[in-house]
């Protein structure tokens, strides 16, 4: 006879592991969503940082990132590093929610938290795109994935301060989103514009994407996998009430899509007199991370209202962005920042176990420690080796500066 027991923890890590191979695939998703929204000439090196960043992701995760996270004592500011470069083994000892966690395997654990890290620093890469030194923006990855992501999320899922306050974040609006977006934010400052971007007096120029239909594919992709994103933070399959609680979850996340999606194409008609692609597929993305730090507690319907808020709300931040002359290619800091504090925000509306108070806080630190250390390390990084390619490269595109081939070589493109 089989043990329920053995059969729960067989079923508990195999759901672990799938849902951590559907946020893997966002990977995918994000290099798509930027390969369409980025000009051709820019495609191959957007595909290559896309493929190396979550590669470095894993292995700085795997090395250093994950032990920070979870290796220190409950309710501190700052994190042990007695796991630094631990062995393997290591990972087998560390259970993310302490002794009350629930029974799988800790590898399944740890491979679950690894593609979050990678989803952290996909973000950063299409708000520089297009203008950024390739190695300068792996410098920063490995930097991104084995320190500044996991002291925050110590913080939080980790069982520090913010979790001792109260901070409640179901599956990442803030620790992930926000995070990714700070970073992002910090890097475009640094970095400027776009040469082309802005004119005088104000003016604003778009620059189109390459490939609207490659764009699209990715935006379902990262639907997709963000199944497993909130899916997977539920951390158990193996009882009813968990089962129940993953099928609203499911439900609301992809309610909180479609409710994004409608509200900006229904904006963006409104306002610029035009059904715009990019920003329904910006309202997808805006209202899966609104719903994202807590998909649990709403009705479908009311997770169908934070997502189409979001959705307004990324329309309207992709335009003041682009008036303060902070250029976000892809919309990276609306969608995953602004729509992440909005969803941060929202928890407490649906949840009675969280406060407004405790949501603030935790914007406020995550926020201001990734933001801060982002920005020094994006200023040692151009004062070591540039972050930027010259005005030569930029014009006849980085992927020959960078990569030395070109996406799309049977086509004589345009040079914008």
């Amino acid at each position: 006879m089989v043990d329920i027991s053995e059969l729960s923890y067989a079923l508990d890590t195999f759901y672990f592991l799938i849902c951590g191979a559907l946020v893997m695939w966002m990977a995918a998703g994000f290099a798509m969503l930027e390969a369409g929204l980025v000009r051709a000439k820019n495609t191959a090196e957007i595909l290559t940082k896309n493929i190396v960043l979550f590669a470095v992701a894993c292995t700085m995760y795997l090395l250093i990132g994950y032990h920070i996270m979870y290796s220190s004592g409950e309710g501190g500011f700052l994190p042990s590093i007695g796991f630094l470069l631990g062995s393997e083994n290591s990972v087998d000892a560390v259970l993310a929610g302490g002794e009350d966690a629930p029974y799988y395997s800790a590898r399944a654990d740890f491979f679950f938290q690894v593609v979050f890290v990678a989803t952290a620093m996909s973000i950063v890469s299409g708000a520089v795109a297009e203008r950024m030194k390739l190695w300068a923006f792996l410098a920063f990855a490995v930097i991104m994935t084995a320190v500044i992501y996991p002291v925050s999320g110590y913080w939080t899922w980790g069982g520090g301060w913010l979790s001792a306050a109260g901070f409640s974040d179901y599956a990442g609006s803030g620790i992930v989103h926000m995070a990714g977006a700070a970073a992002a934010l910090a890097g475009v400052l640094v970095l400027g514009p776009r040469r082309g971007k802005y004119g005088k007096n104000g003016a604003i120029y778009a620059i189109p994407g390459a490939n609207m239909p490659l764009a699209t594919l990715g935006t379902f992709i990262l639907w997709l996998g963000w199944f497993g994103f909130n899916g997977g933070s539920e951390l158990k399959i193996s009882d009813v009430s968990s089962a129940n609680n993953m099928a609203q979850v499911l439900v609301n996340t992809n309610a909180a899509a479609a409710g994004g999606v409608l509200a900006a194409l229904i904006l963006a008609k409104v306002w610029f007199r035009k059904a715009d692609l990019t920003m329904a597929l910006n309202g997808a993305i805006a209202g899966l991370v609104s719903i994202t730090a807590d998909p649990l507690s709403p009705s479908a319907l009311n997770a169908t209202l934070i997502g189409a808020f979001g959705g307004v709300l990324v329309v309207i931040a992709i335009v003041t962005l682009d008036k303060l002359r902070l250029d976000d290619p892809v919309g990276a800091i609306s969608a995953h920042g602004v729509a992440g504090i909005w969803g941060v925000m929202a928890v407490p509306i649906n949840n009675a176990d969280a406060t407004f108070g405790a949501q603030i806080l935790g914007i406020a630190g995550i926020f201001a420690w990734v933001f801060a250390a982002s920005l020094v390390v994006w200023l040692v990084i151009k004062a070591i080796m540039g972050i930027r390619v010259s005005e030569e490269e930029e014009y006849e595109g980085v992927d020959l500066a960078e990569c030395g081939l070109e996406a799309y070589p049977e086509f004589n493109v345009a040079k914008k």
